[in-house]
Protein backbone atom coordinates (compact mmCIF):
# COMPACT_ATOMS: atom_id res chain seq x y z
CA UNK A 1 0.00 0.00 0.00
CA UNK A 2 2.49 2.39 0.92
CA UNK A 3 4.45 1.57 -2.13
CA UNK A 4 1.08 2.27 -4.05
CA UNK A 5 0.67 5.63 -2.56
CA UNK A 6 4.29 6.77 -3.31
CA UNK A 7 3.78 6.00 -6.98
CA UNK A 8 0.79 7.61 -7.05
CA UNK A 9 1.93 10.92 -5.61
CA UNK A 10 4.83 10.47 -8.02
CA UNK A 11 3.25 9.92 -10.84
CA UNK A 12 0.61 13.34 -9.52
CA UNK A 13 3.73 15.57 -9.04
CA UNK A 14 5.34 14.48 -11.98
CA UNK A 15 1.97 15.57 -13.69
CA UNK A 16 2.04 19.24 -12.10
CA UNK A 17 5.25 19.50 -13.46
CA UNK A 18 4.84 18.93 -16.92
CA UNK A 19 1.74 20.98 -16.75
CA UNK A 20 2.81 23.97 -15.13
CA UNK A 21 5.70 23.74 -17.62
CA UNK A 22 3.88 25.02 -20.57
CA UNK A 23 4.61 28.74 -19.15
CA UNK A 24 8.23 28.35 -18.63
CA UNK A 25 8.99 30.63 -21.25
CA UNK A 26 6.44 33.58 -19.90
CA UNK A 27 7.74 33.28 -16.52
CA UNK A 28 11.21 33.31 -17.83
CA UNK A 29 10.39 36.53 -19.82
CA UNK A 30 8.69 38.26 -16.77
CA UNK A 31 11.70 37.50 -14.55
CA UNK A 32 14.10 39.03 -17.24
CA UNK A 33 11.91 41.73 -17.55
CA UNK A 34 12.23 42.70 -13.90
CA UNK A 35 15.94 41.50 -13.41
CA UNK A 36 16.71 45.37 -15.10
CA UNK A 37 13.18 47.13 -13.87
CA UNK A 38 12.74 46.01 -10.20
CA UNK A 39 15.05 47.85 -7.66
CA UNK A 40 15.50 45.54 -4.52
CA UNK A 41 15.82 48.24 -2.04
CA UNK A 42 12.12 49.68 -2.19
CA UNK A 43 8.89 47.88 -1.26
CA UNK A 44 7.67 46.04 -3.61
CA UNK A 45 4.08 45.56 -4.54
CA UNK A 46 3.11 42.20 -6.66
CA UNK A 47 0.14 42.20 -8.54
CA UNK A 48 0.21 38.39 -10.14
CA UNK A 49 -2.07 35.73 -11.35
CA UNK A 50 -4.21 34.89 -14.65
CA UNK A 51 -4.71 37.56 -17.99
CA UNK A 52 -6.87 39.95 -16.39
CA UNK A 53 -3.51 40.71 -14.38
CA UNK A 54 -1.14 40.28 -17.22
CA UNK A 55 -2.84 42.69 -20.00
CA UNK A 56 -3.14 45.75 -17.10
CA UNK A 57 -0.50 47.68 -18.75
CA UNK A 58 -0.65 50.84 -17.00
CA UNK A 59 -0.42 49.60 -13.24
CA UNK A 60 2.68 51.16 -12.23
CA UNK A 61 1.47 54.27 -14.16
CA UNK A 62 -2.13 54.04 -11.77
CA UNK A 63 0.38 54.47 -8.85
CA UNK A 64 3.37 55.76 -9.44
CA UNK A 65 4.35 56.16 -5.84
CA UNK A 66 4.80 52.36 -5.40
CA UNK A 67 7.33 50.01 -7.32
CA UNK A 68 4.99 47.69 -8.94
CA UNK A 69 5.94 44.07 -10.10
CA UNK A 70 3.13 43.01 -12.64
CA UNK A 71 3.76 38.83 -12.78
CA UNK A 72 0.74 38.05 -14.65
CA UNK A 73 0.56 35.12 -16.49
CA UNK A 74 -2.43 34.85 -19.42
CA UNK A 75 -4.28 31.34 -18.89
CA UNK A 76 -2.88 30.33 -15.38
CA UNK A 77 -4.76 28.69 -12.66
CA UNK A 78 -4.10 28.86 -8.89
CA UNK A 79 -2.51 25.33 -9.32
CA UNK A 80 0.22 26.89 -11.70
CA UNK A 81 0.89 30.40 -9.63
CA UNK A 82 1.44 27.66 -7.09
CA UNK A 83 4.04 25.92 -9.03
CA UNK A 84 5.53 29.62 -10.00
CA UNK A 85 4.84 31.31 -6.67
CA UNK A 86 9.18 31.45 -5.96
CA UNK A 87 9.88 32.73 -9.69
CA UNK A 88 6.84 35.15 -9.78
CA UNK A 89 6.15 36.56 -5.42
CA UNK A 90 8.69 35.63 -3.53
CA UNK A 91 11.52 36.63 -5.67
CA UNK A 92 11.04 39.87 -5.28
CA UNK A 93 10.18 40.05 -1.43
CA UNK A 94 6.80 42.19 -1.74
CA UNK A 95 4.91 43.93 0.70
CA UNK A 96 2.02 43.67 -0.22
CA UNK A 97 0.57 41.12 -3.02
CA UNK A 98 -2.38 41.25 -5.01
CA UNK A 99 -3.78 37.82 -6.29
CA UNK A 100 -5.82 37.05 -9.09
CA UNK A 101 -6.90 33.67 -9.71
CA UNK A 102 -9.84 31.09 -10.18
CA UNK A 103 -11.31 32.87 -13.21
CA UNK A 104 -9.30 30.09 -15.30
CA UNK A 105 -9.51 27.58 -13.16
CA UNK A 106 -13.77 28.00 -12.87
CA UNK A 107 -13.84 27.73 -16.91
CA UNK A 108 -11.60 24.35 -16.37
CA UNK A 109 -14.01 22.57 -14.03
CA UNK A 110 -12.35 22.77 -11.10
CA UNK A 111 -14.44 23.23 -7.68
CA UNK A 112 -14.01 26.11 -5.51
CA UNK A 113 -12.72 24.03 -2.88
CA UNK A 114 -9.86 22.85 -5.26
CA UNK A 115 -9.31 26.33 -5.61
CA UNK A 116 -9.46 27.12 -2.54
CA UNK A 117 -6.95 24.47 -1.71
CA UNK A 118 -4.46 26.30 -3.87
CA UNK A 119 -4.87 29.70 -2.67
CA UNK A 120 -4.30 28.52 1.06
CA UNK A 121 -1.21 26.58 0.09
CA UNK A 122 0.40 29.59 -1.76
CA UNK A 123 -0.79 32.03 1.14
CA UNK A 124 1.47 29.81 3.31
CA UNK A 125 4.26 30.20 1.11
CA UNK A 126 4.27 33.37 1.13
CA UNK A 127 3.47 33.19 4.76
CA UNK A 128 6.63 30.86 5.37
CA UNK A 129 8.72 33.95 4.07
CA UNK A 130 7.20 36.96 6.01
CA UNK A 131 4.68 36.53 8.15
CA UNK A 132 3.84 40.27 7.80
CA UNK A 133 2.92 40.54 3.89
CA UNK A 134 -0.11 41.65 3.45
CA UNK A 135 -2.34 39.48 0.81
CA UNK A 136 -5.63 40.99 -1.35
CA UNK A 137 -7.49 38.05 -3.26
CA UNK A 138 -9.35 39.90 -5.70
CA UNK A 139 -12.44 38.27 -6.91
CA UNK A 140 -13.36 36.55 -9.38
CA UNK A 141 -14.60 38.96 -11.96
CA UNK A 142 -17.92 38.39 -13.83
CA UNK A 143 -17.70 38.37 -17.62
CA UNK A 144 -19.87 38.45 -20.96
CA UNK A 145 -18.36 34.64 -21.84
CA UNK A 146 -18.51 33.17 -18.58
CA UNK A 147 -22.03 34.31 -17.56
CA UNK A 148 -23.09 30.74 -17.52
CA UNK A 149 -20.86 30.00 -14.70
CA UNK A 150 -22.05 32.88 -12.63
CA UNK A 151 -23.13 30.75 -9.68
CA UNK A 152 -19.80 29.06 -9.31
CA UNK A 153 -17.84 32.57 -9.28
CA UNK A 154 -20.34 33.77 -6.89
CA UNK A 155 -19.68 30.64 -4.71
CA UNK A 156 -15.63 30.65 -4.74
CA UNK A 157 -15.86 35.16 -4.01
CA UNK A 158 -18.02 33.81 -0.66
CA UNK A 159 -15.10 31.41 0.13
CA UNK A 160 -12.50 34.28 -0.99
CA UNK A 161 -14.20 36.52 1.73
CA UNK A 162 -14.53 33.96 4.25
CA UNK A 163 -10.39 32.57 4.16
CA UNK A 164 -9.52 36.53 3.95
CA UNK A 165 -11.53 37.27 7.57
CA UNK A 166 -8.67 34.33 9.02
CA UNK A 167 -5.92 36.48 9.11
CA UNK A 168 -5.77 40.29 9.74
CA UNK A 169 -2.59 40.37 7.40
CA UNK A 170 -5.19 39.65 4.68
CA UNK A 171 -8.14 41.34 2.44
CA UNK A 172 -10.68 40.73 -0.22
CA UNK A 173 -11.29 43.16 -2.81
CA UNK A 174 -14.83 42.61 -4.31
CA UNK A 175 -14.67 43.54 -7.90
CA UNK A 176 -17.67 41.90 -9.01
CA UNK A 177 -20.26 44.10 -7.96
CA UNK A 178 -18.89 46.89 -9.50
CA UNK A 179 -18.18 44.92 -12.82
CA UNK A 180 -22.96 44.44 -12.72
CA UNK A 181 -25.57 46.86 -13.75
CA UNK A 182 -28.11 45.79 -11.23
CA UNK A 183 -27.94 41.87 -11.99
CA UNK A 184 -26.04 41.67 -14.81
CA UNK A 185 -23.01 42.23 -16.12
CA UNK A 186 -21.93 45.47 -17.76
CA UNK A 187 -21.24 44.85 -21.82
CA UNK A 188 -19.05 47.71 -22.66
CA UNK A 189 -16.32 47.14 -20.33
CA UNK A 190 -14.49 44.29 -22.08
CA UNK A 191 -13.21 43.74 -25.47
CA UNK A 192 -14.25 41.77 -28.35
CA UNK A 193 -13.59 38.37 -26.69
CA UNK A 194 -15.79 39.16 -23.88
CA UNK A 195 -13.31 37.86 -21.32
CA UNK A 196 -10.90 40.28 -21.02
CA UNK A 197 -11.39 44.22 -20.13
CA UNK A 198 -11.06 47.29 -22.30
CA UNK A 199 -9.47 50.85 -20.34
CA UNK A 200 -13.19 51.11 -18.78
CA UNK A 201 -13.01 47.62 -17.47
CA UNK A 202 -9.61 48.62 -15.84
CA UNK A 203 -10.84 51.67 -14.00
CA UNK A 204 -13.68 50.08 -12.51
CA UNK A 205 -10.90 47.76 -11.08
CA UNK A 206 -8.42 51.11 -9.94
CA UNK A 207 -11.48 52.09 -8.38
CA UNK A 208 -11.89 48.67 -6.43
CA UNK A 209 -8.28 47.97 -5.63
CA UNK A 210 -6.58 51.40 -4.97
CA UNK A 211 -7.24 51.70 -1.15
CA UNK A 212 -5.60 48.40 -0.63
CA UNK A 213 -2.59 49.68 -2.45
CA UNK A 214 -2.79 52.95 -0.43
Amino acid sequence: MKKLLFVLSFVTTFAVAQDIARFAEEVEAIQKKYDTLWDASKETIVFTGSSSIRIWHDLQERFPEHQIVNSGFGGSQASDLLGYCEELVLRFRPKKVFIYEGDNDISAGKTSKEIINDITAIISKIRAQNATTEIVLIAAKPSIARWKLKRHYKRLNRKFRRLSRRDVQMNYADVWKPMLDRKKVIEDIFIEDGLHMNAKGYQIWFEALKHYVR
